[in-house]
């Protein structure tokens, strides 16, 4: 399986935030599988809640395009590429403007501790080929505490 992550570090968030959208290219493409899922900050020190969902965004979304690294050497570039306006095979973060979402996993972090998320192998999330929303990760509410130095990410397999 061909890996890749979509990932930042030291970025600011403001306000509720999708942290990362990523939307499988069109059919007859390669599905994609998430394997795991980030989310610390560096900033504070102060003790906090932090809830956190992942989610499948059907709307426009303006974000950061960022392009997707492999993490195998020996894997070609993924056909996942970064967008500012991500659609069907594109990639982005930290957006600014989002639309609706169906949220499909609810979860909360301390912020001192961060969030990690390794699904067993029956618990993966899956969006296929031609999907006709983009998969995102997002905070439902702002950060209580530091809006800078927040780090975040996902990998996923081409599948």
């Amino acid at each position: 399986m061909r890996e890749y992550a979509l990932t930042t570090g030291g970025a600011t968030v403001s306000g509720v935030t999708t942290l990362a959208v990523i939307r499988a290219a069109a059919a007859p493409a390669v599905n994609l599988e998430f394997l795991r899922f980030w989310v610390s900050q560096s900033a504070a020190a102060t003790s906090a809640q932090q809830r956190i969902q992942l989610a499948l965004n059907s709307g426009t979304v303006t974000a950061t395009a960022q392009t997707p690294i492999k993490l195998k050497e020996q894997d070609g570039v993924s056909v996942i590429t970064g967008s500012t306006t991500p659609g069907a095979g594109n990639c982005a973060i930290n957006a600014t403007a989002e639309n609706a979402r169906t949220v499909t996993l609810e979860d909360a972090f301390n912020v001192l501790n961060g969030w990690l998320m390794i699904p067993t192998p029956r618990e993966t999330k899956i969006q296929p080929a031609g999907a006709a929303s983009g998969f995102t990760m997002f905070f439902p509410v702002a950060p209580s505490v530091a809006v800078t130095g927040w780090a975040w990410g996902l990998h996923y397999g081409e599948v």
